[in-house]
């Protein structure tokens, strides 16, 4: 059996935006369970995403929830989301759709070591970095 590791983002309160969001970015097929759906009858956190998964094309996986009953949400910079290949149309196009509404760090361009290379926070808090390998 293969192992993967997968990033797992955790929202206060916003979860099914985020995930709808990054689906809109990346493509793929999103699987959403909310509190409700396992049994949980508070109507305050019923409807809220307990465990979210989006698998795109490429079989890459992103998973997210919105912050459990009883855990605070602290927001931190101790997680990126690193997207990383050689298809410079494709990771371009993400990029673009990532930095609506984000704050650039490090725009998307030609770097010391060669590839194309940016970081940004996107407009959910949640940081990114994108490099595009060079032949």
């Amino acid at each position: 059996m293969t192992s993967r590791l997968n990033p797992y983002l955790t929202f206060n309160g916003n979860a099914r935006e985020a995930l709808e969001f990054y689906r809109s970015v990346l493509g793929g097929e999103l699987t959403i369970n909310t509190f409700g759906d396992v049994g949980t009858p508070d109507p305050g956190i019923k409807d809220k995403v307990m465990h979210g998964q989006l698998t795109a094309a490429d079989g890459n996986t992103l998973m997210g929830s919105d912050c459990p009953p009883g855990m605070e949400f602290q927001p931190g910079n101790s997680m990126t989301v690193s997207l990383s290949g050689d298809s410079g149309d494709g990771l371009r196009e993400i990029w673009e759709k990532l930095a609506e509404g984000a704050t650039i760090g490090v725009p998307l361009e030609k770097q010391m070591w060669g590839d194309e290379f940016g970081q940004l926070v996107d407009r959910f808090g949640v940081p990114w970095m994108v490099n595009i390998g060079q032949a």
